[in-house]
């Protein structure tokens, strides 16, 4: 069997393992969590004792962690054992300077790297509905194609050059949490108003306003779901960051991405373990009302 490895093997993580193992790959895999390894390996995934045992053997390694600190230290551990031809996967969100300083770090080694964030949550990822936004070589996607359509239903090839994948997931990102922000407001606005969840729902999704991100929103509101939904709010935080800071090296005003991160920025600040709609929460608390189904 042709051995692909996943390091982080969190809400994310674990979906790329288990479709992976399903696409009849060996799959081994790392985590400092010795209850997700303990569920990986249940599930018939190898164990590893550290991040850098994943990669020995490997045609591929994803690598799923939160930031660029954690995905660099991995990526060099993992550059001591990879044999040339094989490729490190990055699906984790990070900068895109970072991630281009990780790839230069790479030069001379024979290890290819693909930079490739992901869209989907943790619905895509554990159903392998994932879309794919790669960056990297013709060469290297052509090598890893079986690995990526592995794990998505699309792969979008966004560039040759490593980092062209986390610009577009950063401007991606910039629109996806805009949404969410704006779906917030107006739940507590309906709320206020007297106007029922459900009506809410369908007038939205009836109109050219509809999209699935207000819809499940909105339904995860009105039936009060704020934690366990597998959206946690730091990861809309940290990639609206990202947003950000592309943008201010960029020279690029975003107003709305601006603003909606002052939501999030409210509500990982009275909910940090929450779910990314506990910041509908916080606007809720200011003025006393809620959605109701």
């Amino acid at each position: 069997m042709t051995r692909v490895g996943v390091v982080g093997l969190g809400d994310m993580g674990s979906g790329l393992a288990k479709n992976l193992m399903v696409a009849g790959f060996e799959v081994a895999g790392f985590d400092l969590s010795s209850e997700r390894m303990a569920a990986f390996t249940g599930a018939g995934g190898v164990g590893c004792g550290a991040a850098a045992q994943v990669g020995q053997g490997a045609k591929a390694v994803f690598v799923m962690v939160m930031n660029g600190d954690q995905a660099r230290q991995v990526i060099a551990d993992l550059a001591t054992v990879m044999a040339a031809g094989s490729a490190v996967i990055l699906t984790a969100t990070i900068h895109a300077h970072e991630a281009r300083e990780i790839a230069a770090s790479l030069e001379g080694t024979g290890i290819d790297m693909i930079d490739s964030p992901v869209s989907g949550g943790q619905p895509g990822a554990m159903g392998g509905t994932l879309a794919l936004m790669a960056s990297g070589t013709d060469a290297a996607m052509a090598a890893q194609r079986d690995v990526l359509e592995a794990v998505s239903k699309v792969i979008h090839h966004v560039g040759q050059e490593v980092g062209d994948g986390q610009a577009m997931k950063a401007c991606l990102q910039s629109l996806i949490g805009s949404l969410f922000a704006a779906t917030y407001e107006l739940s507590v606005l309906a709320g206020k108003a007297g106007i029922s969840g459900q009506v809410l729902r369908e007038v939205i999704a009836s109109t050219g306003a509809g999209n699935g991100i207000t819809d499940g929103s909105l339904e995860n509101i009105m039936h009060r779901r704020f934690d366990g939904t597998g959206s946690g709010i730091g990861t809309m935080w940290k990639d609206l960051t990202i947003s950000l800071e592309m943008a201010k090296r960029e020279g690029v005003p975003m107003h709305t991405t601006a603003t909606a991160m002052q939501i999030f920025q409210a509500g990982i600040a009275k909910y940090p373990a929450g779910d990314n709609q506990s910041a509908a929460r916080v606007i809720e608390e200011i003025v006393g009302a809620e959605l109701a189904p």
